[in-house]
This record gives C-alpha cells, sequence and structure tokens, in this order.
C-alpha cells in the first residue's frame, strides 16, 4: 500500500533552506521516494491559515516512509530544515 508524507513549510531563513533542497531530494530519492508536489502554487479552499508551501511524497509503504525519514541521509536534511523554517509533517496511507 503506497504511503505519503505531506509536509505544510514556512521558510524562515531562505538561504539555508536552499542548502536543505538538494540533500532531501537525493534521500528521497535513494529510499524510493517519489515527488507528487513540490512547493507549486497552494490555494485554501476550507480552513484557516493558507499554507505557504506544500511537498507530496509518494513511497511504496509506510515502512518505506519510515525508513527514509530516519535514514542518516535525511537527518542531516532534516536539521537544515528545522532551523531554516516552521512545518508540519504527515504520514498518511494511500489506496
Amino acid at each position: 500500500m503506497s504511503a505519503y508524507f505531506i509536509v505544510e513549510v514556512e521558510i524562515t531563513d531562505p538561504i539555508p533552506y536552499e542548502g536543505y533542497k538538494p540533500l532531501a531530494a537525493s534521500s528521497i530519492e535513494k529510499y524510493g521516494g517519489r515527488f507528487k508536489v513540490r512547493g507549486g502554487k497552494a490555494e485554501l479552499i476550507e480552513g484557516v491559515n493558507p499554507p505557504k508551501r506544500v511537498v507530496v511524497i509518494e513511497f511504496d509503504s509506510v515502512e518505506a516512509v519510515k525508513r527514509w525519514y530516519n535514514s542518516r541521509e535525511y537527518q542531516d536534511a532534516l536539521a537544515i530544515r528545522q532551523r531554516a523554517s516552521k512545518s508540519r509533517a504527515i504520514l498518511v496511507e494511500g489506496l
């Protein structure tokens, strides 16, 4: 069953955040992830607080997401993202 890693990001420090992007992308590729949405225009349809940046990554399974997220490669990237942005990440099972 596929699984999706969804993150809403508000970039607070753009220069270091640029360093996050290639590190994250290479780790995602290594662990079999595929970008489905990568920061395109987002429009709030319902609720409050429109998202600044949304990223959706598809993996083959929940376990694959967790292997990637907990990997050394992504932990290095994640440290940068957490310093350079405010974010909310969600793991959801697909169909």
